[in-house]
């Protein structure tokens, strides 16, 4: 790729100090760039993230749903155990329920664990979460406003989000071609104008792009290395103008030597100020894109939003999940070993029962 250097306007090129549109250009390139950089890096480092999550981290959380898994039968043995007074079993039925319901909707489909809730439940799952969800859908319409249907295939949190994220979208493309249908309506002069500077841009991109096309063309090419070589350029040139992407676009003509650092210089104020609509929608795409790829990266790995997060030290959640996901097998497997042995599994259960009245009293308190 060209350097960009080479398309920034300098003084000396200008013949003097440059105008706002030159300054202007001159940023945008460079926010571009380093833009394109963030792109990449976010598509580099959270590949390599989720290998190394799947060689890591990835064995830990299946260990530590083992434990859980472990740790909820032996509940249910204990609870069988005579004995028992009425409010322990009822306790031990919780924890037991609460913790089987969280790994069977963590986990997806778990036969035996489903079996293990329905025996000590009064509603069997699938139907608890059909009612639970049927809640939820409540809840969103009347937060929303939106008519989000009968439930029917409606299975899960995802299914019932996708659902509201279509309506939203549905929604929001309805009133957008009401906006527009009333602007053609009643178009001002500066929407006028508007309209004329886009079609303007638009005009400038597809003259760089015909004549791109009409220097490296494959079909005007006889020797076959050269051709392959054009074919490839070709195709780049194709797809930037598909995404409308000026740069790429300047780059090449840079890279054919088609335009060279005069010429730019000497672009006139009009040029220049329709290249740089084209630059800066262009920079708002790559912004929109990064913060696509690191919601979606957040989202994927239960990583808190709302911070801009720096996608060359992604690592760090690496080693924060292994130290916080050996912790809590270290501390499932004790549960383990004392839910086993009588006289551990008595203190197991008086220091539940504690951090139920704690939970209890601060639930008044706070109230």
């Amino acid at each position: 790729m060209t350097s960009n250097k080479q398309l920034q306007i300098s003084a000396a090129d200008a013949d003097g100090p440059l105008s706002p549109d030159r300054k202007r250009f001159n940023t945008l390139i460079r926010q571009i760039e380093q833009a394109r950089l963030t792109r990449t890096d976010w598509e580099k480092y959270s590949a390599l993230f989720r290998q190394t999550h799947a060689r890591v981290v990835a064995p830990l959380h299946a260990e530590l749903v083992a434990v859980r898994r472990q740790c909820l039968f032996a509940l249910e043995r204990l609870l069988e155990r005579p004995g028992r007074t009425k409010s322990e079993r009822a306790l031990l039925r919780d924890i037991l329920l609460e913790g089987a319901g969280e790994l069977l909707v963590e986990n997806g489909e778990d036969q035996e664990l489903k079996a293990l809730f329905d025996r000590h439940s009064e509603v069997d799952f699938d139907t608890s979460q059909r009612q639970e969800l049927q809640v939820m859908k409540k809840m969103a319409e009347e937060y929303t406003g939106l008519d989000l249907g009968d439930g029917e295939g409606l299975r899960s949190d995802e299914d019932l989000a996708q659902r509201m994220y279509e309506q939203m979208a549905a929604q929001e493309a309805a009133e957008e071609l009401q906006r527009e249908q009333k602007a053609r309506r009643r178009k001002t002069p500066a929407q006028q104008r508007k309209e004329d500077e886009e079609k303007l841009a638009t005009q400038s991109v597809r003259e760089i792009y015909r004549k791109l096309a009409s220097a490296v063309h494959p079909d005007r090419e006889p020797d076959p290395v050269l051709r392959a070589t054009r074919t490839e350029l070709m195709q780049k040139i194709n797809r930037a103008y598909a995404a409308n992407d000026l740069l790429t676009l300047l780059e090449t003509q840079l890279q054919i030597e088609q335009i060279n650092a005069s010429q730019i210089a000497d672009m006139s104020e009009q040029r220049l100020r329709q290249f740089n609509k084209i630059l800066a929608a262009q920079l708002d795409e790559l912004k929109t894109a990064i913060a696509h790829l690191q919601s979606g990266f957040c989202m994927d790995f239960g990583i808190g939003g709302g911070r801009k997060l720096d996608p060359r030290k992604l690592g760090r959640f690496i080693e924060e999940d292994r130290t916080d996901l050996q912790a809590e097998i270290a501390g499932q497997q004790r549960d383990l070993k004392m839910l086993t042995d009588p006289e551990s599994a008595r203190r197991w259960l008086k220091q539940q029962r504690r951090s139920v009245r704690q939970a209890d009293y601060d639930a008044d308190f706070f109230s």
